[in-house]
């Protein structure tokens, strides 16, 4: 249990930093800004990357969402729970304390004003999306990104290519959703982003553990009741 939980720090870490990393550091820096689709695709190859490195462990799940999802779709022991959720939100949260060092070094680093990836509804969405929109948005997408990884991890599907399909889910996800609630569909992103800002990204951040739990336990028991074998 202790390597599977060190595995899941270190996984949700890597996403973390590597995801909101590239938005706070590299999304609009200059002329050499990455953007939308830069963030979105840095996202997706954290997942890939860790889901290599580390997924033989574990099981790559680097997401609370994910991790009740796949212990309701029966692909996770009871037991995982807990133990996982608690090393994916210390990941994030550290992931989160070393972006904040980086990014502060930086003359005119403003926390709030930033943002700090944090993830928001009403006035704090990027495209200014209301409460029920990005409630909607969180669902539908995590539950989406649940029926992918429980496909893709199907014993009747291709061998070796799972990290790849989730990957590209996730970026596909994040080119969505990014002007909505600027993605979260992982309530540890979420949440280690906004322990640093605080204030309003605190009072929101309900949202972003509701949805995409609900989310992924929808997506997860719709593949296990309609497409998994008997």
């Amino acid at each position: 249990m202790f390597r599977k939980m060190a595995a899941e720090f270190f996984g949700t870490f890597w996403l973390v930093f590597g995801g909101c990393g590239s938005a706070v550091l590299a999304a609009s820096f200059l002329d050499l800004g990455i953007g939308l689709a830069g963030v979105s695709l840095a996202f997706g190859l954290t997942v890939v990357t860790m889901a290599y490195a580390v997924g033989h462990i574990s099981g790559g799940h680097f997401n609370p969402a994910v991790t009740i999802g796949l212990w309701v779709g029966g692909r996770c022991p009871t037991g995982d729970v807990a133990p996982y959720m608690v090393s994916q939100v210390l990941g994030a949260i550290a992931a989160a304390g070393v972006l904040y060092v980086i990014a502060s070094g930086a003359a005119g680093f403003d926390l709030v004003q930033g943002g700090f990836a944090s993830n928001g509804y009403a006035e704090h969405s990027p495209g200014g999306y209301g409460l029920i929109a990005c409630l909607v948005a969180e669902v539908v997408l995590t539950a989406g990104f649940l029926m992918v990884i429980m496909g893709v991890t199907d014993t009747r599907a291709p061998a070796g290519f799972a990290p790849l399909a989730i990957g590209l889910a996730l970026t596909l996800i994040h080119l969505i959703s990014i002007p909505v609630t600027n993605t979260s569909v992982n309530p540890a992103r979420s949440t280690g982003q906004a322990l640093f800002v605080g204030g309003w990204a605190l009072h929101q951040l309900w949202l972003f553990w509701v949805a995409p739990i609900v989310g992924g336990a929808l997506g997860a028991g719709l593949y296990r009741v309609l497409f998994a074998s008997r």
